[in-house]
């Protein structure tokens, strides 16, 4: 789900402040507490996420979108069983784990999602990319660092980055390749990317489209739907969603990115009849199927990245 070149701030990326600081500072109580408000966070940024309405071709508390086999109901039980996960993560950032370590959790978080929802794939793209956001908050806090985009990314990168790449080659380069999710499937069908490459590379599609354009709208006082709204169609309009790929192949993934850049060229929620435009789009979406599952995780990433901000 790659779009945007990588352009991170590479004096604060190759600072040797980063690489050596010490262990957690803070007492067990503390980093216990400190994991509850990242948890807290990260289930209130997928919940937001859900109940954004009109969301094109996504499940909301309105409608199905696109999907038979879930509902709202599906997705909240599938939130519910994440809660412990996002505070194991957080603490084992904070504690320095290696990425071999936080993608256990990642898995263990998988069979419980998936066993809440009785076998449907509700969270899978966001168990991984919020919970890295949150071992490199856990991390960051551990170490008395700010918790800004910007030291997040670093930290990504410095931190997980290498092995993210070699994960990411690992799973391209097995035969059979291990892992064959849709989304591996899609990408080497069609050679696009996916959510290993995005977080390889610090997640540009969330750092330098999503939070730019989500603070865009916030800062022009329109609000947080509409701030949600602008986020999600930028994140269509640009990125390559395994998602869509796997439902209607490269003619339906062209078909999203055309709508949502018609959409953000109109004005995007600058326009009084924003939302009858989304509508429209969401009712197309529906009748072809299509349904981009990818935008969806990052924009949740979004409400968590700018919400990591204010934490303290």
């Amino acid at each position: 789900m790659i779009a945007a070149p990588l352009c991170p701030d590479l004096q604060l990326l190759t600072s040797p402040q980063l690489r050596r600081q010490g262990p957690p500072r803070h007492s067990a109580r503390q980093q216990r507490a400190f994991g509850q408000k990242v948890a807290r966070l990260a289930l209130r940024s997928l919940y937001r996420e859900l109940q954004l309405y009109p969301k094109p071709g996504l499940v909301s508390p309105v409608d199905n979108g696109s999907h038979a086999d879930m509902d709202a109901g599906t997705f909240m039980r599938s939130l519910f069983s994440l809660r412990h996960y996002f505070i194991r993560i957080t603490q084992a950032g904070m504690a320095g784990k290696d990425f071999a370590a936080l993608r256990q959790l990642g898995i263990a978080a998988e069979q419980t999602m998936l066993q809440a929802t009785a076998g449907v794939n509700t969270h899978r793209g966001a168990i991984f990319c919020l919970g890295m956001l949150c071992a490199a908050a856990g991390y960051c806090h551990g170490r008395n660092m700010p918790l800004s985009a910007a030291v997040i990314r670093a930290t990504l990168l410095i931190q997980w980055g290498d092995a993210l790449t070699r994960h990411m080659q690992e799973r391209a380069g097995s035969v059979p390749p291990v892992d064959m999710s849709h989304g591996r499937q899609v990408a080497e069908k069609y050679a696009v990317s996916g959510a290993s490459e995005e977080a390889a590379l610090g997640f540009p599609s969330l750092f330098e489209i999503a939070l730019p354009r989500f603070l865009l709208t916030l800062n022009a006082g329109r609000g947080y739907d509409a701030a949600a709204t602008d986020t999600l169609f930028a994140l269509m309009a640009s990125i390559s969603d395994t998602n869509l790929y796997h439902r209607g192949g490269p003619a339906a993934a062209d078909k999203v990115k055309t709508c949502a850049r018609q959409f953000l060229e109109m004005g995007g929620s600058a326009t009084n009849n924003w939302r009858q435009q989304a509508i429209s789009c969401h009712k197309v979406f529906i009748q072809d199927k299509l349904s981009p599952g990818g935008a969806a995780d990052l924009l949740a990433a979004t409400y968590l990245l700018h919400g990591l901000s204010y934490l303290r």
